[in-house]
């Protein structure tokens, strides 16, 4: 049997300052959907809002969950222009940032 393959996940959660309007909000949405096109080093990406019905998601309302191959790959995405770009897109609007990576495990 062959050891399944661990992938290094990226989790990213956004909280909006407010007064960010729904505008606002679904630019930057677009913005980070179009990342793994003009990244190679994205494996796999997925992303939603909240529906949590125990009320404890203190304010974050968007998870984007990247996947990547290798540390290498993570590498290459952190300071990739695309990916900065988004960041000072993301910038005005963000009150906070939760960053989470781990390796997967089965």
């Amino acid at each position: 049997m062959t050891e399944p393959t661990r992938l290094l996940r990226h989790v990213v959660l956004f909280k909006f300052k407010d007064g960010t309007t729904a505008e606002q909000i679904a630019t930057i949405e677009s913005a980070f959907r179009a990342l793994p096109a003009q990244i190679d080093a994205i494996h796999s990406f997925e992303w939603g809002t909240d529906v949590s019905v125990e009320g404890i998601a203190r304010g974050y309302t968007h998870c984007f969950f990247l996947t990547f191959k290798s540390e290498a790959d993570r590498a290459i995405y952190l300071p990739h222009p695309a990916h900065k770009a988004f960041g000072q897109l993301l910038s005005p609007y963000r009150d906070q940032v939760l960053v989470l990576d781990y390796w997967s495990q089965t």
